[in-house]
């Protein structure tokens, strides 16, 4: 099966893969569209974890105002050089990201970021809360972490779902932009400021 220009070109665009890799990927599946970008996407998300451990220090701040002056966002996205830091699809990500920042209100970038105090209080609370409710001891400890693991989806960046697409998360959006742009991409900080907060 010979694979179509358009294909190829779609699945460029949105895998970020080479002419060569998106068309041996179609022969390979038989022009199966749908299998070819999956294995891509894998593809490049490997390629992704892989460029974890690489410095990033290049990158933009991004600034972003909400509401008539209401909400504002600055958020420091870094990658490895200007040359990406210069691309459409980080720029992108990095307005991308103050919108979510906007939108969904996270404390923390990552869960490291959390002093662990503050994570085993609030632990302490929600098994004291269960065992209130007379849950068994043999319980309490999942109710509580299940809980906890709730709330770090509400207050952290990373593992918030994307606005856009809310079958991401924040994280494989950012997996994702690292896989078309080949270098590492990280989100440094952010503040979010609201008027009367």
């Amino acid at each position: 099966m010979i694979a179509s220009t358009e294909q190829i070109k779609k699945l460029r665009e949105l895998t970020g893969a080479g002419v060569l890799d998106a068309k041996r990927t179609l022969e390979q599946y038989n022009g199966d569209f749908d299998k070819a970008l999956a294995v891509l996407k894998e593809k490049g998300l490997k390629a992704a974890e892989k460029k974890a451990e690489r410095v990033a220090r290049q990158g933009i701040i991004e600034a972003y105002i909400h509401a008539g002056g209401k909400i504002g966002v600055l958020v420091e996205v870094n990658c490895e050089t200007d040359f990406v830091a210069a691309t459409n699809e980080f720029k992108q990500l990095a307005h991308d990201l103050a919108l979510q920042i906007a939108a969904s209100k996270p404390r923390y970038v990552s869960v490291n970021d959390i002093p662990a105090a503050e994570l085993e209080a609030q632990k302490k609370i929600y098994a004291d809360a269960a065992r209130a409710e007379g849950k068994p001891e043999e319980l309490v400890e999942r109710i509580a972490q299940g809980k906890i693991d709730a709330a770090l989806n509400e207050i952290v960046l990373l593992r918030q779902p994307f606005i856009r697409d809310e079958s991401l998360t924040v994280h494989d959006l950012i997996q994702s932009v690292i896989a078309k742009v080949g270098e590492n991409i990280v989100v440094r900080r952010f503040a979010r400021f609201e008027l009367g907060e």
